[in-house]
């Protein structure tokens, strides 16, 4: 089966060229689909040069989005059977992709999440987050009816038929939640594996933050009983786009 790697990127040019390599270096058939969203610390000038390569194709984006609009982006053009988001800097390992892809390829699932929570190496860092990604997903498990451990983790693998039924809408991080709403409620088959986590702190270029955190409970909200955007009186209230 074709695999396709799904790279959203915004500033990362310290980072973005080593992730693409070890991508490229993985012993499978694959596409690679980077969409650069509007970076201006030069990862675009970076990106210029894999321009050409016949496994990846860039997209640019002239205005900074959000990583949800980058999936948007992305999810149009992908060929490949089987779907994973890779984030550009060095948090995740994609030599853990065969582990995300087993249960899909073995029949078991439909969707998979790599969890950061389930035993798997991890760098010590914020307590705090590590207590808000928990209270996200405990949330997210009330709304959804779903046991997952980590909704909020970037990798997240599945057969490209789920985006006929799951269309993600959000512009920025809500799409995290927005994609758990959305699978749970289209009943998919959702597995978990253990990976590891090379976190970043903030010095070294780490860009969510507790605002972030507010609005995701917002889109898991809205995402649980709607399958639309938000108008735009809607939008500002709830602050979820």
């Amino acid at each position: 089966m074709k695999l396709s790697v799904v790279i959203p990127v915004y500033n990362e040019k310290h980072t973005v060229e080593e992730i693409i390599a070890r991508v490229l270096a993985l012993p499978v058939d694959k596409e690679v689909l980077i969409v650069d969203d509007a970076s201006t610390d030069g990862t675009r000038e970076l990106l210029r040069r894999y321009e050409g390569n016949g496994n990846i194709r860039i997209f640019y984006h002239e205005k900074n989005q959000g990583k949800g609009a980058a999936l948007q982006t992305a999810f149009g053009h992908v060929t490949g059977e089987l779907v994973v988001i890779q984030d550009a800097d060095l948090e995740y390992d994609p030599r853990e992709y065969p582990k995300l892809l087993e249960p899909i390829l073995d029949g078991r699932a439909d969707v998979v999440y790599g969890s950061r929570f389930l035993g798997g190496p991890h760098r010590v860092l914020y307590f705090w987050h590590y207590v808000g990604n928990r209270f996200l997903t405990t949330l997210s498990n009330m709304l959804s009816n779903i046991n997952l451990t980590d909704m909020e983790t970037c990798y997240k693998a599945f057969r490209r038929e789920v985006l006929a039924k799951v269309r993600i809408r959000s512009k920025r991080f809500g799409c995290e939640p927005e994609f758990t709403m959305k699978v749970a409620r289209n009943r998919f088959r959702i597995y978990e594996v253990p990976i590891s986590y090379s976190g970043r702190s903030y010095e070294e270029g780490k860009k969510i933050t507790w605002r972030d955190g507010f609005k995701a409970i917002f889109a898991m909200i809205w995402y649980r009983f709607f399958d639309c955007s938000p108008c735009a009186y809607c939008a500002a209230a709830f602050r979820i786009k």
